[in-house]
């Protein structure tokens, strides 16, 4: 049985106009997405709340966590985790996601490195929550990185079910990949909200042969340590 999940986040202008008008962050030269409250932000809920979207989330807040060491899935020693602050984040993610009043489809797919699958689990509930293999980080993917890459494209550009919304839990690092300047850096922040949207079958993307289009991001919890700490502090 389908269940839905209502979210709120910030308002936003047209989404055509969003990447342009980012907000600036606090440190020099860096840029933000929009946060909750932000006239930039309204259109861009207004049509998550109709559904047929699908939500790409950077794993939450890493600021200081010593860097990735042994690049192994499921040894989480000689991961980079999620920082205390972090962990918090995520929780503060999920409870901003659910007052917003944007519909969820469940299960929400998570990638298998530690700080994606946890950001998901503290945001939205382990029970709630599949490791997606395709949504692996770049630096963890070794020889299967265009695998993986083609199952990013995969999941941006498959429709959730009528009325939903669905909700992927990754890095940025496959999707600037995929998508370019768009999201480098502080574009798309620890625990920032990528918003793309399916194209139907055989509809060429603006990206060339994509399915999807990218409609926005969103900053639905405020970035910490920058919004892309270093590691090892």
């Amino acid at each position: 049985m389908r269940r839905r999940f209502l979210i709120a986040l910030p308002p936003l202008a047209a989404p055509a106009v969003l990447l342009a008008t980012l907000a600036p962050a606090s440190r020099a030269g860096a840029r933000l997405p929009p946060q909750p409250g932000e006239p930039a932000a309204e259109a861009l809920l207004e049509r998550l709340r109709r559904g047929g979207l699908v939500l790409f989330i950077r794993h939450a807040d890493t600021g200081g966590q010593p860097c990735d060491r042994s690049f192994r899935l499921g040894e989480r020693e000689g991961q980079r985790n999620l920082s205390p602050a972090g962990q918090g984040q995520a929780r503060a993610l999920g409870a901003r996601l659910a007052a917003l009043g944007i519909p969820l489809q469940w299960p929400v797919l998570a990638g298998p490195v530690f700080r994606a699958r946890d950001t998901a689990e503290l945001a939205l509930g382990a029970e709630r929550v599949r490791i997606e293999d395709g949504l692996v980080a770049d630096d963890y993917a070794g020889a299967r990185l265009g695998w993986s890459l083609e199952q990013h494209r995969r999941l941006f550009g498959t429709p959730p079910a009528p009325g939903l919304n669905r909700v992927l839990v990754g890095h940025r690092g496959p999707a600037q990949m995929i998508l370019g300047d768009a999201v480098r850096g502080t574009r798309l922040p620890e625990a920032g909200v990528l918003v793309l949207e399916p194209r139907r079958a055989g509809a060429a993307g603006e990206n060339g042969r994509e399915g999807f289009r990218l409609l926005g991001i969103l900053q639905a919890v405020p970035a910490l340590n920058g919004g892309n700490p270093g590691c090892g502090g």
